[in-house]
């Protein structure tokens, strides 16, 4: 199982839906977002978080490594080796929640008890990718992308805060920061997002090129690229 993470805006969910077209040997898996962008009684976890951060951040981290870990859970049974999954618990960990306390969103209490719970969540339950790919994207790209797709639970994003989930992102991937150590030796293909591979053919092939790559020669037998011995499984 492999991981696509990349900042807010950096176009993960499309990358992944050209991805799967692209390249028949792969399955992805993508992000739930529905139990905190949903309204509920009128209200968006999501969008109160970016209103009220410091009132509603231990509630939407919390409520976000639940579903990543049964997400993460789910997914890592499959055995189908070529499976990539948008975000985990582990960029919810080391961005996002991180990120959090270090604003001082979440106080030492909420922190620790939900250190706690990842510790135990990633000991016991979740197994650590074959690899990630990062989506890498500048903040000021990722910012113009949120207001151009005009999510309303997105309106509260500052381009200020997008600067330190990238920065966050750049630890946890590229400089391997203060990361479990059984995370250190895990491969990571960083791919340019700032690039419109959207709309430009020639850009969007050479990404298929690198994560092809990456996906045969970081299995434990790699095979002979295009020679996959694997069976397609139905696109998901």
């Amino acid at each position: 199982m492999y991981i696509l993470e990349g900042n807010i805006g950096a176009g993960k969910s499309t990358f992944l839906k050209m991805l799967c077209k692209e390249l028949s040997f792969i399955s992805i898996g993508r992000e739930t977002k529905n139990s905190w962008v949903t309204k509920v009684d009128g209200e968006s976890l999501i969008a109160n978080f970016y209103q009220t951060p410091k009132r509603w951040a231990y509630t939407l981290e919390t409520l976000a490594m639940i579903n990543r870990v049964a997400e993460h859970k789910t997914e890592q049974e499959k055995s189908y080796p070529f499976h990539i999954i948008e975000r985990s618990i582990y960029s919810g960990y080391y961005c996002f929640a991180k990120n959090c306390y270090e604003n001082g969103f979440l106080n030492e209490i909420e922190w620790n008890v939900y250190r706690q719970w990842y510790s135990f969540l990633t000991t016991d339950v979740c197994h650590i990718p074959q690899g990630f790919i990062y989506l890498r994207v500048d903040p000021d790209i990722a910012y113009e992308r949120t207001k151009q797709r005009n999510r309303s639970e997105e309106k509260k994003i500052t381009l200020g805060y997008l600067k330190q989930i990238h920065q966050h992102h750049e630890s946890f991937l590229i400089d391997k920061i203060s990361i479990h150590y059984e995370m250190v030796t895990t491969p990571v293909l960083v791919l340019d997002g700032n690039l419109d591979f959207e709309h430009n053919p020639e850009i969007f092939e050479k990404h298929c090129t690198a994560v092809e790559d990456f996906l045969i020669h970081t299995q434990p037998c790699a095979p002979i690229k295009g020679e996959t011995p694997f069976k397609s499984p139905p696109l998901e």
